[in-house]
């Protein structure tokens, strides 16, 4: 499971300007449900949560992110 601490580290790496406030909040709402990261629908439901967290342009570099561990 992911902390805050670790995505804010990926985040800082990919350039994504991520508070860590935001971090926290991203990283429980990661925690706290089973996602198919691979299912384009849920992703994009998750996606959503997180910009309302952050904002939409960070939502879409987190997507990126999140891409990475799909590869």
């Amino acid at each position: 499971m992911m902390t805050g601490d670790e995505l804010l580290k990926y985040a800082k790496g990919l350039d994504i300007p991520l508070k860590r406030e935001e971090a926290e909040r991203v990283a429980s709402l990661l925690r706290s449900r089973r996602i198919d990261l691979f299912n384009e629908q849920e992703r994009v439901n998750l996606l959503r949560e997180i910009a309302a967290i952050t904002n939409k342009q960070t939502a879409d570099k987190l997507n990126k992110l999140l891409k990475t561990f799909l590869q």
